[in-house]
């Protein structure tokens, strides 16, 4: 299979230098590119992308805001965020925004394409520093809860706390005593009752709510 990844950074040449990078993986094709986050949602509803590298510093729309946009108008598309930014507001605020992934532009192209191919099959993917940070947010005190939705069950709830320690759901299923299968059916509810798209958002979420 193909994927088809969408370019959106403000710098001309850095597209270009990335284009020619996926160039040499014969199951990636780039469908376009734009300069900005308003540029990015226009051309998202045509080229229907797999994957979007996102730039989140960038004029008219800035990352974050065209983020949380995608995610609504061309919710089938994975987001990660490709920057030289790393300050911690803007980890979780794009992440919250509905990034499967947060990358910065010094990575390998090894690491480019693998980030690629598992945001293409809805994987978290965090630079390894960018991970800590998400690690070390949930291990702190919770921040004062708010209303668990009312659907999400105690065996959900038990679910939850195990995926934003990041369990496997193999290893779920064996803290729990239930089949894998089960689990990955949990995961599955739990996401779309806290109307988040990936582990990370789910650790996050849990942590908002006081459930930890």
């Amino acid at each position: 299979m193909t994927i088809r990844v969408m370019l959106v950074d403000d710098q001309a040449l850095f597209r270009t230098g990335l284009k020619l990078l996926l160039s040499a993986s014969p199951d990636i094709t780039v469908v376009g590119e734009a300069a900005n986050g308003q540029e990015a949602l226009v051309l998202a509803g045509t080229a229907r992308p797999d994957v979007v590298l996102m730039d989140l510093k960038m004029p008219v729309l800035d990352g974050v805001a065209a983020t949380r946009r995608l995610r609504v108008e061309v919710p089938e598309c994975q987001i990660v965020a490709l920057t030289t930014f790393e300050d911690d507001e803007l980890v979780f605020e794009v992440l919250r925004a509905g990034a499967v992934g947060y990358l910065l532009k010094d990575a390998s192209p090894e690491r480019l394409r693998e980030a690629i191919t598992a945001a293409a099959q809805g994987q978290s993917v965090l630079q390894p520093s960018v991970a800590s940070k998400v690690l070390n947010e949930l291990k702190r005190s919770p921040r004062a809860p708010t209303v668990v939705p009312d659907t999400l069950s105690e065996r959900e709830r038990q679910v939850l706390r195990l995926l934003a320690r990041g369990a496997a759901n193999k290893e779920i299923a064996r803290a729990l005593f239930l089949a894998e299968g089960t689990v990955k059916n949990h995961v599955t509810n739990i996401f779309t009752k806290l109307s988040v798209t990936d582990r990370t958002q789910a650790a996050l979420r849990a942590r908002d709510l006081g459930i930890l």
